[in-house]
Parts: C-alpha cells; sequence; structure tokens
C-alpha cells in the first residue's frame, strides 16, 4: 500500500490553477475598455464627448488608475458610462472592479472635482428693495429737474416783462459787421497818397462787373466780380492796367480824382494808368 495524495486530494490544488489562469487570461477593466474604444473606431476625444467624462479621466481609466475618479461610487459610474459608449456590458466589468477593489463601497462624499460640475445657479427672487430704492431716486430726479425748468422759464418770463416799449423804441443791434482784411482807402486817403506811386479805385456804383488789375511787372493783383456798391483799390509804383467787363458801371478815381469818361453799358474797356494820370492811357 502506497502512501501518497489521492486525486480528490490533487483536484484542490488543480482548481486553484484554473482559477488563476482564467484570471490571467481576464483583461484588466481599462485594457477591456480601450479595446472596445479601438474597435469601435472611436478616439478618446470621441468618448469624451459623448460622455462627458474628462479626457484626462478617461486616459487614467484605461491605464486602470481610478484615483481622479473621486471615490469609489464615481469610479463604477464612469466605468458603466464608458463601458456603454464603447458598446461594451458594464455588469461583468462593475463585478470585477468590485472583485479588485473590495466589493460595492458605501457611498463617499462626492469630491470637489464633481461637485463643480453638478452646481447649477441658484435661483433668486427679484430685489424689492433694490428696485424700491431706484424708484425713489428717479422721482426725485425728476422732480428736481421739473423745479429746475420752472425756474428757468420763470427767469425768461422776466426777461421778457422786464422790457418796456421806451427800452425797444431805441434797439440797439449786436450783429457784427464781418470786418474787412483790407479796408478800403476813402478819398481824402486816395488823394494823400504818396506821389511816387499811382492808386486807382475802381468802384461798381451802377451794376455788377468783372475786373481784372496787373501791376508793371504785369503780375495779376485782382480777378473777380465786384457787385453793386463795391469798391477795390490798386497801387503800384510805376502803373496800374485795368480791364473792365462791364465799364458803363464803373466810376475810375486815379491818384485822387475821377475819371469822368462815359462808357458804355456793357462795353469792355482796357486802361492803363501811371503817376502822372488822371488821363487814360
Amino acid at each position: 500500500m502506497s502512501i501518497g495524495n489521492s486525486p480528490e486530494d490533487e483536484r484542490p490544488f488543480e482548481n486553484e490553477h484554473v482559477e488563476a489562469d482564467r484570471e490571467e487570461a481576464r483583461p484588466s477593466i481599462g485594457r477591456a475598455l480601450q479595446q472596445a474604444r479601438i474597435a469601435a473606431g472611436l478616439t478618446v476625444d470621441d468618448v469624451s464627448s459623448a460622455t462627458r467624462v474628462r479626457m484626462n479621466i478617461v486616459h487614467a481609466i484605461e491605464a486602470d488608475d481610478f484615483s481622479a475618479c473621486g471615490g469609489d461610487v464615481y469610479a463604477r459610474g464612469h466605468v458603466r458610462t464608458l463601458a456603454k459608449a464603447v458598446h461594451l456590458d458594464p455588469e461583468p466589468l462593475l463585478a470585477q472592479y468590485g472583485d479588485e477593489h473590495g466589493g460595492r463601497p458605501a457611498p463617499t462624499p462626492a469630491a470637489p472635482l464633481f461637485e463643480a460640475e453638478r452646481i447649477r445657479p441658484e435661483r433668486r427672487g427679484p430685489n424689492w428693495t433694490a428696485a424700491m430704492v431706484a424708484a425713489i431716486v428717479a422721482v426725485i430726479g425728476f422732480v428736481g429737474f421739473t423745479m429746475f425748468q420752472g425756474d428757468d422759464s420763470g427767469n425768461e418770463a422776466n426777461v421778457a416783462e422786464g422790457s418796456t416799449p421806451s427800452d425797444s423804441a431805441s434797439p440797439t443791434t449786436k450783429t457784427k459787421k464781418p470786418a474787412d482784411p483790407k479796408p478800403e482807402p476813402s478819398d481824402s486817403a486816395i488823394a494823400a497818397a504818396p506821389q511816387d506811386k499811382v492808386t486807382v479805385r475802381v468802384a461798381a456804383a451802377d451794376g455788377r462787373s468783372w475786373i481784372a488789375a496787373k501791376d508793371h511787372n504785369g503780375r495779376m493783383i485782382f480777378d473777380g466780380v465786384l457787385k453793386q456798391g463795391d469798391t477795390k483799390t490798386f497801387q503800384d509804383s510805376s502803373k496800374v492796367q485795368l480791364v473792365l467787363g462791364d465799364a458803363g458801371a464803373i466810376d475810375l478815381f486815379v491818384n485822387g480824382k475821377k475819371i469822368e469818361e462815359n462808357f458804355t453799358p456793357g462795353s469792355v474797356e482796357r486802361l492803363t494808368y501811371t503817376k502822372g494820370d488822371p488821363e487814360a492811357g
């Protein structure tokens, strides 16, 4: 009779080897999710967009690192969500997670990472106090503005009532006449013109006329239209040349003396005056 182990005694060891082989053949949770994602033709970005799970958490879970999940409760939720996104049954993976991490844990408080995602703005009722203060300020401002307008209108009325007929009998006009940059010299000024120069004054007495004036070098002094009542005075060291577009409308004064010429209305005259004139050249 041989002494040794019976076949029945060897079976437990065989069962342990079979279980160990099965454990080695079964991929990890992260590996299973990664393989299913690749088989479905999805990227990590695709899965993150579809599940609202951050990309860094997806990468960590596929590397079997569940520390970024914020606790077992959230780790299980992420595993379930990712498994459904890659068309994988989540129950075997959850059971595997329980075997590897000590069964179903008690609920843990939410980590700040997930609390930030679940925060929703709190609805608040209307702030009646602020609304009443704003209304009161608006009413005070309106009343002050109305009183200010009333004072202004009263002042205007007083000013209007203060003007008497005697005041209006001698009105004073405050309209400023435009200053002539080069005032025309008077007759006395023309008469007192230096003898070593020629001075010619052109006055549009009877209508409009085009005037052109040149100095002794032929340089244009003036080229424009004189309206009725306008005058222009020209001086030169030796000679002034004139072209009158309507000579009949013009009065001429040369060296302080009026030129007595009966120009025909509408006629064009070309005239030249020197220091020794008033005779037309």
